[in-house]
């Protein structure tokens, strides 16, 4: 039986309270009827960005209703993460420009020093560490802002509060904490404004739709991306312009693809690849990895999303340079992830998911084992392995998940 804190079994609970058959919400969302009782019964992943807004707009649910907010285990890699959260919520909550929640900081230079290594702490995915460091950051930014003496020094700090917030969005963003990941977005938005850089407003846009609620507004997220993109193109005249609009016209190549919009999707990919030929393909140094091996670790999550599996999906992971991801642990974990997720889909193919999933656990573990979509795929392996003799490795990781095993 697939156990009551998984997404089939909270499918079949919000179904059931809605007072729906199995038939009726196939119609409704789409989506054929046996697929939806395999997922209801843990045989087929509900893994896709598609489906999953498509059944909770059916159900007149949220996602996180469907799949689960914030998810503690006994693991304290993949639990301790959450406990700095509430430091980083009364930090994104109390701070707004213009009135700081403290009266005091540290002096400019050795504040900034210390947001350029929180930048590293992000690109490792120690999220115990970026949280316990970055709310006193958060609040000393916000009192340079009225502190700052001239136009450059104020330029400066909306600038690197800009930063900190998208530390902040991503990381409680992947923790399941989507309305707290949207505030930090909005307050990157504020400091964004205020400066009247278009670049830093072409970040905070970027932070702004990776935030957007997923249910029913995908097709929101593809205009809101685009609409960012054209905005910022005439002033993408240098690396970091380029970065960030390559970053934008990434996130209208996934929204497309969400909607079935292949053409587009397709499009929008193609625009992303001649903007990585404009830039170093340097992902540990350009502004959220965005390069030519980026693209490629894009094609592949489009690619999963769109439905390829077993060795299409092989063959879109052969076109990415692992080694130039290897120091940029959130992007390769990512796609490791991806890939596993994708052969998954492959009943003959399980072993080789299995590792790849593996490897992307050893590379970032914080990451990985706070992820849904990944905990679904593992469950749904060891449904089907029930079945069979149940591998040692995957229990493992099923125990270090929190998935029943």
């Amino acid at each position: 039986m697939y156990d009551e804190v998984t997404i089939g079994a909270r499918l079949r609970a919000l179904r059931r309270w809605r007072g729906m058959s199995l038939r009726t919400l196939a119609d409704l969302a789409d989506l054929s009827q046996g697929f939806l009782s395999k997922v209801e019964n843990g045989k087929q992943p509900l893994d896709r960005r598609s489906h999953i807004a498509a059944v909770a707009q059916a159900l007149q649910v949220s996602e996180t209703d469907l799949m689960g907010g914030p998810h503690l285990s006994t693991d304290p890699t993949q639990a301790e993460p959450h406990s700095v959260v509430p430091a980083l919520r009364a930090a994104i909550q109390t701070n707004r420009l213009g009135d700081a929640a403290v009266d005091r900081g540290r002096p400019l230079p050795d504040l900034l020093a210390e947001t350029r290594e929180l930048e590293e702490v992000f690109i490792s995915c120690d999220y115990l560490a970026l949280g316990r460091r970055l709310p006193s950051v958060i609040d000393e930014l916000h009192f340079h802002v009225a502190e700052a003496a001239g136009e450059s020094a104020r330029l400066t700090v909306l600038t690197a509060l800009v930063e900190v917030y998208m530390f902040a969005t991503f990381r409680t963003k992947d923790l399941g904490y989507s309305d707290l990941a949207h505030l930090a977005a909005s307050r990157a938005m504020d400091a964004a404004d205020l400066s009247g850089d278009p670049v830093a407003v072409g970040k905070a846009d970027y932070l702004r739709v990776q935030t957007m609620p997923r249910e029913n507004s995908w097709d929101r997220a593809q205009v809101a991306a685009e609409q960012a993109a054209a905005m910022l193109e005439p002033h993408a005249t240098d690396p970091l312009g380029l970065q960030v609009l390559g970053m934008l016209t990434l996130s209208a190549a996934m929204a497309a693809a969400v909607q079935h919009k292949t053409a587009a999707a397709g499009a929008w990919l193609d625009e992303a690849r001649a903007l990585a030929a404009r830039v170093p393909d340097e992902p540990l140094v350009n502004w959220s990895s965005f390069s030519t091996t980026n693209v490629g670790v894009w094609g592949v999550a489009v690619g999963v999303e769109s439905g390829e599996g077993g060795a299409a999906v092989l063959e879109l992971a052969d076109a990415v340079d692992e080694a130039k991801l290897s120091a940029r642990r959130s992007r390769h974990a990512t796609f490791l992830a991806d890939v596993g997720r994708g052969l998954a889909r492959d009943p003959n193919r399980r072993g080789e998911a299995l590792r790849w999933l593996r490897r992307a656990e050893a590379v970032a573990p914080q990451r990985i084992r706070n992820n849904p979509a990944v905990r679904e795929t593992v469950g749904v392996m060891l449904q089907q392995a029930r079945e069979a003799a149940v591998g040692r490795e995957l229990r493992g990781m099923a125990a270090r998940m929190g998935v029943p095993h």
